[in-house]
């Protein structure tokens, strides 16, 4: 165990709500993708749009987002994506998820206290 460290951790950690808190931040409206990198880095998330691009193609293939391409003012045409009807579901599914997590920990922290 000599490779463990708590920086993989935390970089798992982030990995396995980076979907989720993507969900979050279209789930009051569409958005293109620079307006959801910062909305999560606003939130203190490491991730950068080597991370997120992927990301977003990934549940665009599975269903839990859409997209539609805007022309912008200022320059090429944005992609603008927005909440699918899966994706609303999956989101209220990990809500309750997150939940029940959180709770868990919260106990775990009381007893180590």
């Amino acid at each position: 165990m000599a490779d463990y460290t708590t920086d993989n951790i935390k970089s798992q950690m982030r990995k396995g709500l980076l979907e989720y808190c993507t969900l979050l931040c279209l789930n009051k409206g569409e958005a293109y993708t620079s307006e959801i990198l910062s909305t999560l880095q606003q939130a203190d998330l490491l991730v950068v749009e080597g991370t997120l691009y992927p990301l977003l193609s990934r549940m665009k293939t599975n269903g839990l987002l859409e997209y539609r391409w805007q022309e912008s003012p200022s320059g090429p045409p944005r992609k603008y994506y927005k909440i699918t009807a899966l994706g609303a579901e999956a989101l209220r599914e990990l809500q309750k998820e997150w939940g029940a997590i959180a709770a868990s920990v919260e106990k775990c922290l009381k007893h180590n206290t």
